[in-house]
């Protein structure tokens, strides 16, 4: 960690991922892994200029109290309905001027299972002329609930962060937390810990592509890619004792090994995709309907997506080629390379390409980590000793970065950056590249977390 001068930290350059505080300083974390700090005065520090570092701005001011002076954007970020005075107020929605415009309101609670989350649109007819998320509803007090624990009871709580990620966060956990107390996790657990991570991103990206179809009235394919999904779920059961794989990761290592025909039915669940997927790709290409929803929607243009340091797909659709393992990078990925799909359109159908993609590459991954899986030890003690430490993970939607402070073994202070932090932001931006109609497909395109960014 370097510490600067207010003015340094205020201008210091580079891709920005992460802001937080503590009771002394300022932290700000930029690509691939470079952590600067600054002094707080009297609670406040610099604000910084990124794009991105609004949202961190406003968490720290609602979860800490302090204060980033010269900051454009002050709304909340979880304590929408609390006025200085104490009293409840309603959060106000600016609306562009103009004849003929209205707003209309989405939201906190949607149809089906989905988070919970306000959008306040602008329109004028169909045509999106500004949207406004507004988060928080989710908030539990993560942070607050993983301080004053040794890393192995908190890991629990990084796991369900956000759920369809658990072992993506669990991974970044535990890289931070090892990182701290100088562990190396055995070589086994390593292994397993990516192929579960594999199997995340398979699963994730199957069920989105085929929900984005559904959308647009193209229900064989939805069908089709949730049945994919259901298999690699028991798949995950069959192997690790869970559909999701939740507390499979553990600081040090792994809290259990692959069970008894749990590599057979992973090998099945990711030949039985790879089998089709050709099939069902070429339903997205040859379809001039669905190519038509598709093509030109929910633009993200390369310029927008460097400013936000973008990551996972919808960085990689825009242009980024960021990809946490490869940079900073992370084992076992450095025995296997990684191919890392890159497109420009930065749409709707762009996202979809770069998913397919990665689900090829997944499938590789898995079968070359399950073939060359190594013997011996599933984890080692992590000591009640003093450091601290960042990690990251690559979850299905990009870098997941943690911090942890600890004494003695326990956690004294952390902090999470989910990459739908940088995300949210463009979705607010995509949006107002198309009709009201089409929003369900670019947040479907995108699907950056709810309760990740709420803590």
């Amino acid at each position: 960690m370097r510490l600067l001068s207010p003015e340094d930290w205020r201008d210091f350059p580079g891709k920005f991922i992460a802001l937080w505080t503590d009771a002394h300083y300022a932290y700000a974390l930029y690509q691939p892994a470079q952590l600067v700090a600054t002094p707080l005065v009297d609670g406040a520090y610099p604000a910084l200029s990124h794009r991105g570092a609004a949202w961190f701005q406003r968490l720290a001011h609602d979860s800490n109290g302090h204060k980033a002076i010269g900051a454009a954007d002050t709304r909340p970020a979880i304590e929408h309905f609390r006025s200085p005075d104490g009293t409840a107020a309603w959060p106000e929605f600016s609306s562009p001027g103009g004849e003929g415009i209205h707003q209309v309101a989405v939201g906190p609670i949607h149809a089906a299972i989905i988070e919970p989350g306000h959008f306040r649109f602008s329109l004028r007819g169909e045509e999106v002329l500004k949207l406004e998320a507004r988060l928080g509803y989710s908030h539990k007090g993560t942070l607050g609930l993983i301080r004053g624990k040794s890393p192995r009871l908190a890991a629990r709580f990084a796991a369900r962060v956000s759920g369809d990620a658990t072992v993506a966060h669990g991974i970044a956990f535990a890289h931070a937390a090892e990182a701290a107390l100088g562990v190396t996790p055995p070589e086994r657990a390593v292994y397993l810990r990516a192929v579960m991570a594999e199997i995340e991103r398979l699963a994730n990206h199957g069920g989105d592509i085929g929900a984005i179809a559904g959308d647009v009235g193209f229900a064989f394919l939805d069908a089709r890619f949730a049945w994919h999904r259901e298999a690699l779920c028991e798949a995950a059961r069959a192997a690790f004792g869970h559909r999701l794989m939740m507390d499979m990761v553990i600081p040090g290592g792994a809290a259990g090994d692959i069970l008894p025909g749990g590599m057979a039915a992973i090998l099945a669940a990711v030949l039985a995709l790879e089998n089709e997927l050709p099939s069902l790709t070429r339903v997205f290409e040859d379809y001039a309907s669905l190519q038509d929803r598709l093509v030109g929607t929910g633009i993200v243009s390369p310029q927008l997506a460097q400013a936000y340091a973008a990551g996972g797909f919808t960085g990689r659709a825009s242009g980024q080629d960021h990809d946490a393992r490869v940079s900073p990078g992370y084992a076992p990925y450095e025995h296997f390379g990684l191919e890392i799909p890159v497109e420009q359109d930065g749409d709707v159908a762009a996202r979809i390409r770069i998913r397919l993609a990665e689900i090829i590459e997944s499938i590789r991954f898995i079968r070359d980590m399950l073939k060359n899986l190594p013997d011996g030890a599933l984890a080692v003690a992590m000591p009640a000793e003093s450091g601290s430490g960042l990690g990251v993970a690559e979850s299905f939607r990009g870098p997941v970065w943690y911090w942890l402070s600890i004494d003695s073994g326990v956690i004294t202070d952390v902090f999470i950056a989910d990459a739908s932090t940088l995300q949210w932001p463009l979705l607010e931006i995509a949006a107002t590249t198309a009709i009201l109609a089409d929003f369900p497909l670019i947040n479907k395109s995108i699907n950056a977390s709810y309760s990740g960014v709420d803590l």
